[in-house]
């Protein structure tokens, strides 16, 4: 199914840890500026080179907790231990002005803003294979056994919700789902 309205829309991307999210969402800002990627809230540390404010904005427990119960979050999920959010009054701004924007965003979170954004186009970022989806959550090198493991699990539930999704885009080839991505924004 393609977008039923021009690329001033919102898109939301989901899939499992170590599909490839971040590469495609960083190729895709690379080609299209106009995009605007909200940036999430989250209570987990922070990964070696990541910048508050740029990758994420990163929360104690206890202000994450208090943005919930203010109605600050579109959507809001818990995963690995942490707490993941989509902070609603830049993306409500963004919207309002006609620029695209993109969420990526965990499935938990992707169901969330279908009900509250039901116009958003939702698609799902599948690995070729569990395997090649293993090595990739394993080659990151910045998970203990225990989180992979966790991870994993919660990639096999979160792969059997594919056909919830507006589209399905195999991640085999970065330049090729870019361009599936691309084509599905509408751009």
């Amino acid at each position: 199914m393609a977008p039923s309205s021009s690329k001033c829309r919102l898109t939301v991307i989901t899939g499992p840890s170590g599909v490839g999210k971040g590469a495609l969402v960083t190729r895709l800002l690379q080609r299209h500026q106009e995009i605007w990627l909200s940036v999430s809230a989250t209570t987990r540390k922070p990964r070696q080179g990541e910048i508050d404010g740029t990758h994420y904005f990163f929360l104690s427990h206890e202000r994450f907790v208090q943005l919930v119960k203010d109605g600050g979050f579109l959507e809001w999920a818990e995963f690995a231990g942490n707490r993941y959010g989509t902070p609603s009054q830049p993306v409500q701004q963004q919207l309002a002005s006609g620029r695209p924007v993109l969420l990526e965003i965990e499935l938990e979170g992707a169901r969330q803003i279908r009900d509250s954004l039901p116009e958003a186009f939702h698609i799902f970022l599948a690995p070729p294979s569990f395997s090649e989806l293993e090595e990739r959550i394993r080659g990151r090198g910045t998970d203990s056994e225990d989180a992979i493991q966790k991870r994993l699990i919660r990639a096999r539930e979160e792969l059997q919700a594919q056909d919830e999704f507006d589209a399905v885009v195999i991640n085999d080839d970065l330049e090729d789902a870019v361009l599936e991505i691309e084509q599905r924004m509408g751009f």
